[in-house]
This record gives C-alpha cells, structure tokens and sequence, in this order.
C-alpha cells in the first residue's frame, strides 16, 4: 500500500515542499520538490506573515508544477527558540475482571500524563510515550493484553508558545493548505536519517539548520529529550561578515566554497580575493583567517551540545554517538570537530531509500523534508496534535475530546 504525502519544511533560510508516494515498506518515491528561499522567519519563528505566506506558497506552486499534483493538505515542521520539552508520567489502575490491559487503558495513562501545568502562553505540541511500567515491571514498550493492576506510562511532552504556532499555521492555511499535523523538526530528521538500532543503543541528533540547532536524544527506542539552540548556520555567515567587512553574500559564498570547521593546519594557505562593504573595492583574505572564525562558531556549537547532554542527564548513554544533520552538516570536518572535542562517534546522516527525483534531496539540508513524509506515513492522520484540535475547536470544529484523540492517535502509534 502507498500514499502520496505532502511535507513542508519551513526553516529559516528555505521553505522545502516535498510531493512523495510512501510505501509501508519505508520506501519513500519524490514526485516533486519546491525549494525557495525563507523569508519573514527568523530562528524558526515567523515575523512578518505576508512574507512567510508568500515564500510557503511559492515552495507549494513549484512542487505542484514539477509533480503534478494538486496540494491540499501537509505534515509540517515546527521548530524555534519557544519550543521546549519536560518528561512526564501518568499513572492508571486497571479496571477490567481480568486485569488486562487495553488501548483504553494506555489512552487513559497518557491522558493523565499530559495533566501538567504550562503557562497560559505556552501549547501542547506532541505527547509521545516513550516506556510503560505494569506492576513494577519497567521497561514495556506495548502492554496491549498483559495482565495488571497498576499502569504507568512515561511521557515526553514538547510544548511551544500559543502564538508562534498560530502565526506558522496561519501563514501555512493562508498559503492554501491544510495541516495534516505539526511534526516537531528534530523528530521529523530523526525519521529520515536514524536507524532503529540508532534508537535502541542512544544517540543524539543534532539537525544545524539557518537559525537554530534542533536536537532530539533517543534512548531504547524513544525519544527521552529535546531542546533548541538559536544558534545556527546563519551565525556562521554574520561571523564572516563583521570580521572581514565583506557583504554577506560573498560571505556566504567564502563559507560555502572554502570553509572548513578546522581552520589551525592549512599546509596550502593561500589568499581569496572577495569584495569589501565597499563598492568596487577588494580584499585578499587568508584561507587559514576565514576557517579559523568558523571554527570559533564551530566550537561554541560544540560547547552548547556539551552542554545540553549534561543538562539532560543522559551523559555517557549515548553509544551510538551523535548523528549531524542540516544544512551545517556539509560543513567541511564538522564532524571531525566534534569527536576530537566530545570523544563520542560522529556520522553526518543523509535521507536514505529515497527513489524518483532522489538526486535533489539526497543530502542533510532535507532530512527534515524527507522525515515528515516518513512521519506522515507512519503516523497518519489519526496522530492529532493538541495544537490542531485546539485550532479545529476554536474554528468550531473539533476532533472530539482529548481522551478520544488519544485513542485515535494509539492505533496508529503502537505496533
């Protein structure tokens, strides 16, 4: 069985629309790709709605024109400085004569779980379960028909500000389409780019895209943290641009053709000529000089990843390293930066099993891309996000109570 799924990925340097046919195998075939440049986002967040509308629906029109295909609705991305995360546990005693335990049942602990107080600014965006306790018993990842008295479900909650997301999905549905669900981006690239041996061993993927840094931790086969970094590819550029006094353009293209996240052993170093913040005049500019500020931003990245392992407790659980991915990812020796610095395993991951128009998107920039419709197809429908039903019941729709969302959501989560 296949399905065509849209995906839209709206960073802060490119909106990415992706047309595909999704097979249950995982085998995803791209009927089309819009690719344009972001504008009236910043760091993930959207400033300027006119802006973002246009650049979302000039993304829509190119992938409509290359696949053929008339879009009507979309997984899309959601990311930023707003977003953040806690962990969370609900807990339920089984009613049934027998003690077993049903879907009901596991909708009921999550359901519990999810009972957390958040400011009034801030949304539920996704609640996964990630473990299940029966009786004592850790570590069941599905207690559908076992037997107990007592379940307990550990949640991970991600949460965002109300507003940040009502101006995403408003500028998404003014573009002319409507939101099959909003995927966290970090969990969308970890579809794309992990293994589920990734996810059973721990590993933590780090997604460096224009404006943030997205990471999501995986540990026996869920997701245990996530977080934002507002610091990204972007930051790189500036870097360049208050140095040297170059335009950014030129920046961008010295970052892009000659940079190198290890800028102290250049045997070769030879000057590059670039332009000035003044017109007409030019500059020679060290190789050596331009890779070592990237690798100043480089190593505060690092730094900032360091860091955020220690604060969620998971340091030394992480076996399987640390999966780079994002358009900073094509960062020459980014990845050999990071393990001299963390002594931890680093591979750049890449969307796989990708046939179609694969040669486009075949790279770290669309892991995002890739992921939603690798979500979409996992998932489905049936997965509502809070933040949707929330906009659904406010637009007097609904998707009928939490409760009954949860369950619908179960069906199509569990094995």
């Amino acid at each position: 069985m296949q399905r065509t799924i849209v995906g839209i990925d709206v960073g802060t340097t490119k909106v990415c629309t992706i047309v595909a046919q999704v097979k249950d195998s995982g085998r995803v075939n791209i009927l089309g790709v819009g690719l344009t440049p972001s504008k009236g986002l910043d760091r993930g967040v959207v400033v300027n709605i006119d802006d973002a509308i246009n650049a979302i629906s000039n993304s829509v029109e190119k992938a409509e024109r290359l696949s053929g295909y008339r879009i009507g609705t979309a997984f899309v991305g959601v990311a930023g400085r707003h977003i953040s995360s806690l962990n969370s546990r609900g807990v339920v005693a089984i009613g049934r004569p027998d003690h077993e335990i049903t879907r009901n049942d596991i909708a009921r602990a999550v359901e519990a779980a999810q009972a957390v107080a958040l400011p009034t600014q801030r949304e539920v965006i996704h609640v996964i379960p990630r473990a299940y306790v029966v009786d004592g018993h850790e570590g069941i990842r599905d207690p559908v028909g076992m037997s107990g008295y007592r379940l307990e479900v550990e949640t991970h909650i991600v949460t965002g500000e109300v507003m940040a997301i009502q101006n995403l999905i408003k500028s998404v549905q003014r573009a002319g389409v409507e939101i099959d669900d909003l995927v966290l981006q970090p969990l969308a690239s970890g579809e794309a780019v992990l293994t589920e041996e990734d996810k059973d061993r721990g590993v933590m993927l780090v997604d460096i895209g224009g404006g943030t840094t997205d990471i999501a931790i995986f540990i026996q086969g869920g997701i245990w943290h996530t977080s934002v970094i507002p610091v990204g590819g972007n930051h790189f550029t500036n870097d360049l641009v208050y140095v040297l006094h170059t335009p950014h353009n030129t920046a961008e293209y010295l970052k892009l053709r000659y940079g190198s996240a290890i800028g102290d052993d250049m045997q070769d170093d030879t000057l590059i000529e670039a332009d000035t913040l003044m017109a007409g005049e030019q500059q020679k500019i060290s190789h050596t000089v331009l890779n070592q500020i990237l690798q100043s931003r480089a190593e505060q990245i690092v730094e900032l990843l360091y860091n955020e392992i220690r604060r969620s407790g998971y340091d030394g659980l992480l076996p399987a390293g640390i999966v780079l991915t994002g358009g900073c990812a094509q960062l020459p020796r980014f990845d050999e930066l990071i393990r001299e610095m963390l002594g931890i395993p680093v591979r750049v991951g890449v969307p796989t099993g990708l046939t179609g128009l694969a040669d486009a998107i075949d790279s770290p920039p669309y892991a995002t891309g890739v992921g939603l419709l690798r979500w979409g197809a996992r998932h489905g429908q049936a997965m509502a996000t809070l933040t949707q039903s929330g906009t659904a019941e406010r637009n007097g729709g609904g998707w009928g109570n939490a409760y009954e969302r949860v369950k619908s959501w179960l069906r199509e989560f569990l094995p």
